[in-house]
């Protein structure tokens, strides 16, 4: 019997509600060419944070030198709830033996390249510190057959 392959995966690219403005963003040609193979394990920081759906938009912005997750609109400052649910929900996915994870690109949590120069965003740069060398990728890079499996390709590497 084949082990499973455990993949995270941004709660709103299997098509759940749960961004900001209520909406989702399905990504179809992922879950169709890698989601029969693996079991995917959705997360949405800003959710399982508290922030709610709908919620105000937040980005990455720096403030004294840090990097600070703002509301975009009143800036609230959202860092230290973020991080308290961070410290928590990162050592989970550990435990959950991921062999790969797909972000949501452009996501001031999520993306691996958001907007700005702050760096990544805050969730993928906390699971990326932890896991090490899991293979990651941004849905922005799974937009075709031949990147869907060369990435499951690197996932089944890892997973060995």
């Amino acid at each position: 019997m084949a082990k499973v392959i455990n993949i995270g995966i941004s709660a709103c690219l299997l098509g759940q509600a749960v961004r900001y403005d209520g909406a989702h963003k399905r990504c179809d040609l992922l879950l169709s060419r890698i989601g029969p193979e693996v079991r995917w394990l959705a997360v949405c920081p800003e959710v399982e944070a508290g922030f709610g759906v709908p919620r105000a938009p937040v980005e990455l912005s720096r403030v004294g030198g840090a990097v600070r997750l703002i509301t975009v609109d009143g800036g609230r400052d959202l860092t230290d709830t973020m991080q308290r649910w961070l410290d928590l929900r990162v050592n989970e996915l550990a435990a959950a033996n991921l062999s790969g994870y797909v972000f949501k690109s452009r996501s001031p949590s999520c993306g691996l390249h958001p907007d700005g120069e702050v760096g990544r965003g805050m969730f993928a740069a906390a699971l990326i510190d932890r896991l090490g060398d899991v293979p990651v990728a941004e849905e922005a890079e799974l937009t075709d057959v031949a990147a869907c499996d060369e990435f499951l390709a690197r996932v089944r590497r890892y997973r060995g």
